[in-house]
């Protein structure tokens, strides 16, 4: 993988060259390297210095500007309002895509609306006319092909997540990366309709593509990575528990594909489910179908409306009131609904037993596919 030394080192030659304030940082606006700070600073750059990554509110003005897309840098003017001064973004594009930004900060405001550099705007009043920018353009090629050669490595290490994974002894011994922990796995289901970049996250994020997506984390980082994926897929994530020896991420991502399942069919933990959050629905997590089909057994009778009551009726502790407004019926239904319930199911629920076997019973229905009687 990339030193980020080489960065640091490119970063430094580039405020030096232009004499601004110079940043770079990554696809998801995390800070890589900064350079050495010429005039006046904004808080947004306070910010990101300090914290390593710029807000979300910042990060859409920004992006307002196209510079996901743009070719070349783009003049960003000031913004009182969020803390911004007046400054160019450099997208870093290698083989038509972008790995991250350069960032130069002006030392004062600009007077037009931003935009591309050529497209009119000429020079802040910094003194980063078009000609100076062009002089520093070999050293932004080499960032961004730095970047790319970082983002290959990582596609790379990725692919070697399997071995790591597995919960083969043989296997996770050949396996032939190392990772730092303390570590966490992700669990991700994929969409049809949408595609995510895994190279874009975060360094130090291992990511495979598969049914469901792997990826390894640093624990202080495994919300955050999961947040972002759940979002660009759209579907459902799992998050295992950490685990201090990397030797062990094994047992934290069968723990996330089992937290997916359970985000994916219990609203009240999705869309994304922690491991150590999931209570009691940890053991149905770990049950194989045979036992699952057992269990649901128990309410195979009960059709959907009868089975909704039950259940809702069970999760607030046989509460009367709760369950009747939650369904939006009348006091009398709910008793004649779960009266025909019992008939059914020739079960007792005022008795403990009962009610534990009904709710499990339930919920293990939720955990079997649905093209199983």
């Amino acid at each position: 993988m990339h030193n980020s030394a080489d960065l640091q080192e490119i970063v430094d030659e580039i405020a030096a060259r232009l004499g601004a304030s110079a940043t770079l940082e990554d696809r998801s606006f995390r800070l890589l390297a900064y350079g050495a700070q010429h005039g006046d600073i904004d808080t947004v750059r306070q910010e990101s210095i300090l914290r390593r990554r710029a807000t979300g509110e910042v990060r859409e003005y920004f992006e307002r500007y196209g510079i996901a897309r743009a070719n070349g840098p783009v003049r960003i003017p000031a913004d009182a309002e969020l803390g911004v001064l007046a400054r160019v973004c450099w997208p870093l594009r290698h083989a038509d895509v972008t790995y991250g930004y350069l960032w130069l900060l002006d030392s004062g405001e600009l007077t037009g609306s931003g935009g591309q550099i050529g497209s009119g705007e000429r020079a802040g009043p910094s003194g980063l006319t078009d000609e100076r920018l062009a002089a520093a353009a070999p050293l932004v090629a080499r960032a961004a092909a730095a970047l790319a050669q970082e983002a290959r490595s990582r596609q790379d290490l990725g692919r070697g997540l399997r071995a790591l994974l597995s919960a083969d002894p043989e296997e996770r011994a050949g396996a032939s990366i190392e990772v730092p922990g303390p570590v966490a796995a992700i669990a991700v289901r994929e969409s049809q309709e949408r595609v995510a970049a895994l190279w874009t996250l975060p360094r130090g994020v291992l990511a495979r593509a598969g049914s469901p997506v792997a990826l390894l984390a640093p624990a202080h980082l495994a919300g955050e990575v999961a947040q972002t994926m759940q979002s660009a897929y759209g579907t459902a994530a799992g998050i295992g528990a950490t685990r201090t020896d990397p030797a062990d991420a094994w047992l934290s991502w069968r723990e996330a594909r089992q937290a997916l399942r359970i985000a994916e069919h219990f609203p009240r933990h999705a869309p994304i489910a922690r491991w150590e959050d999931l209570g009691v629905h940890r053991l149905l997590a770990r049950l194989g179908q045979a036992d699952l089909r057992e269990l649901s057994a128990e309410t195979a009778a009960l059709d959907a409306e009868l089975a909704q009551t039950v259940e809702v009726y069970l999760d607030r502790g046989g509460h009367v009131q709760k369950t009747a407004a939650e369904l939006g019926i009348h006091r009398q239904t709910l008793y004649y609904r779960l009266g025909k319930a019992e008939r059914l199911i020739h079960r007792d629920l005022s008795d403990g037993d009962d009610r534990l076997a009904v709710h499990l019973g339930l919920k293990a229905a939720r955990l079997r596919p649905h093209d199983q009687p």
